[in-house]
């Protein structure tokens, strides 16, 4: 594969991912965990098939460091999703977490005694900058969301503090397993797709312990209703349609533009994607 096409899907593929899993957790919050569980349960599948092979072929890595290296990993995925109902934007989520070189070079200094060049400070210096900016911003948009009373805006405050602790933490935890992998491969050699495998398999069961949350949220995604053009549009109350002139001139703007409009109509049965009710032929375009 080119390098540039390489690039080019991975940033594609990162990208497309923070904004829809954005849209989920705007609508849905707290979704985090369903959404973690469902790339967990289709690696592992996919990883049992054509890496261990219907479970034919063992791992090469001694099983008891990958129970380390899983229990991090969880950790670290679990922490991450919490994080996201403490005031934390998905941008700073996301430009917070792509500060795992900073905890790279701190724990390599601390643990590996590794020593880098000077450019290589002077990098994380600029990183580290502009991700100190990013959260300085992201407070001061706490502030100016936080209501009128000085009570829940503190509060606001404190919850945005414990959602940066946590960011905190599983960042350093996950260059703690950056590290513990790296030895791994030192020793055993490098089994990327093994431990892609294995290190999204053998969490699973920890899953259990969030099942609650997770059948709550599946029930809700369940009951989401249909989509047309982005967006939800339900049917219900007692018949009142959109009157002539402004108000029906507004309703036409939402509905082209995408906007949730709420119409009521004694129909819970229409088929939205399509331009007629089929139990009333109430026209909606």
């Amino acid at each position: 594969m080119h390098p540039s096409l390489a690039v080019g899907l991975v940033f594609s593929g990162c990208c497309s991912n923070v904004v829809f899993l954005e849209l989920l957790a705007r609508k849905y919050p707290g979704c985090g965990n369903i959404v973690t569980f469902a790339q967990f349960l289709f690696i592992a599948i996919e990883g049992f098939i054509f890496q261990a092979n219907f479970g034919r072929k063992g791992p090469t890595i001694p099983l008891r460091y990958y129970v380390v290296m899983v229990t991090m990993f969880f950790t670290v995925s679990v922490v991450n999703n919490y994080a996201l109902n403490f005031n934390i934007s998905m941008p700073l989520h996301m430009i917070f977490r792509s500060g795992s070189l900073i905890a790279n070079m701190i724990l390599g200094i601390i643990i590996l005694k590794k020593r880098y060049s000077a450019s290589k400070y002077s990098s994380i210096v600029l990183v580290s900058m502009g991700i100190f900016i990013c959260t300085l911003m992201s407070a001061k948009q706490v502030a100016t969301h936080a209501t009128t009373s000085d009570e829940d805006g503190f509060a606001s405050f404190l919850w945005w503090l414990l959602g940066i602790a946590a960011l905190t933490f599983a960042l350093l935890l996950s260059a703690r397993m950056g590290i513990f992998q790296e030895t791994l491969y030192k020793e055993y050699g490098k089994h990327s797709k093994e431990a892609l495998f294995y290190n999204h398999a053998l969490p699973l069961p920890g899953f259990l312990l969030l099942a609650p949350d997770i059948y709550n949220h599946s029930v809700m995604f369940s009951q989401s209703g249909s989509l047309f053009t982005g967006t939800d549009h339900h049917f219900s109350g007692t018949g009142r349609f959109p009157q002539p002139g402004t108000e029906l001139t507004t309703w036409i703007s939402k509905l082209s533009t995408g906007t949730s409009i709420n119409i009521n109509v004694n129909h819970s049965s229409c088929l939205y994607w399509e331009s007629r009710c089929p139990s009333c032929g109430f026209i909606l375009s």
